[in-house]
């Protein structure tokens, strides 16, 4: 199983309808709108931006007891 890089959930490649090739990478996805999204800026899914997107980098530094 592929992991689709937009939404995460679990792609099958023998039935995926939506693919992109991207650096010679081929990746799955489970719509039509999560290919698009990926096409329109592919390293936003891939650099883990997900880690970056500003929710995650605040809590670092509250540690309250």
């Amino acid at each position: 199983m592929a992991i689709d890089p937009v939404c995460n959930m679990e792609v099958d490649e023998a039935t995926a309808q939506w693919t992109s090739e991207y650096q010679g990478q081929m990746y799955y996805f489970c719509a039509p709108g999560c290919k698009s999204a990926f096409d329109e800026d592919p390293e936003k899914y891939l650099s883990g931006s997900s880690e970056h997107e500003g929710h995650h980098h605040d809590h670092e530094h509250h540690h309250h007891s």
